[in-house]
């Protein structure tokens, strides 16, 4: 059995008759609604042939549309990218723009989300850049500049409040995973370390560097210290050094995602916020924990 989602934008209506329309056309069951106005799902009997056609008319609504199995699609366990994933910036970006590189060090990330450059490559040309910054503007970005990404708290909570654990692994750094998996309620996170010395960042970061293998190492161990499998996951993210573990993880959804990765996956949520994590795992509107 199979189940179909549908998303609405924060902020629009979803409509019914949308909604009725193609259950109707594609022969699914009664509408059943997470979310009046926001998230609506039916039964599917089998995979619809023009699935990403419909999926494609749905975008220009701002609507998304993320049909799965049935059986197990609820998740024991969340692992989390950082940069514009649970927050909504890069905070790479932010620290460069203070360093007086923000357009230059933006478009190397650019690149590399999109999987044009070597991840570990760009991230030590980017760190370099940041040589002799004051390690005090680590602090002030984050007070300044970081937003998290609406949703965050209500996914971490409810996933928590059902006996879920929640992981954030970045290929960022520690300074910001530390205060931000601390703020939204992550049991642990993981992350890179950029070096100081004498108050001033050095313009390296401490090696082995957490890439996209290290995303998926951190799936492996984790799981298995939990006594669970990669399919009890649902894993999110954004860059193409998420590819890995969104691939291996039970249900990988590109939130937000780069054209490049979106592609690759088959949950993609381009216009809901983080609660969409929450709708995909067939949890209702009140059964949110916060």
């Amino acid at each position: 059995m199979l189940t179909a989602l549908l998303l609405s934008a924060p902020g629009t209506q979803l409509d019914p008759i949308l909604a009725e329309n193609l259950r109707s056309a594609w022969g699914g069951s009664a509408l059943d609604w997470l979310s009046p106005g926001e998230a609506v799902e039916f039964g599917l009997p089998a995979w619809p042939d023009n699935r990403w056609d419909v999926w494609a008319d749905l975008q220009q609504a701002r609507v998304d549309l993320v049909i799965q199995r049935t059986d197990g699609r609820r998740k024991k366990m969340l692992l989390a990218d950082m940069d514009s994933t649970m927050i909504q910036q890069e905070c790479i970006d932010e620290l460069a723009a203070e360093a007086g590189v923000g357009e230059r060090v933006a478009e190397i990330t650019r690149r590399a989300m999109n999987g044009e450059l070597d991840f570990e490559g760009a991230l030590i040309e980017r760190v370099g850049l940041l040589k002799d910054l004051d390690e005090a503007v680590i602090a002030r970005v984050l007070s300044e500049r970081i937003t998290h990404m609406p949703g965050g708290r209500e996914l971490i909570a409810t996933m928590k409040a059902n006996g879920g654990y929640a992981a954030l692994v970045s290929g960022g750094f520690t300074a910001f995973t530390e205060n931000v998996a601390e703020a939204l309620g992550f049991h642990e996170h993981r992350a890179n370390t950029l070096l100081a010395a004498g108050g001033k960042l050095t313009g390296e970061v401490a090696r082995p560097i957490l890439g996209r293998e290290a995303k998926v190492q951190a799936l492996h161990e984790i799981t298995a210290r939990l006594g669970i499998t990669p399919d009890d996951v649902i894993a999110v993210g954004d860059g193409a050094n998420d590819l890995g573990m969104l691939g291996l993880a039970g249900t990988g959804v590109a939130l937000h995602a780069k054209p490049v990765v979106a592609e690759q996956c088959e949950v993609r949520v381009n216009h809901g916020d983080l609660t969409a994590l929450l709708y995909i795992q067939g949890y209702r509107r009140e059964m949110f924990a916060i």
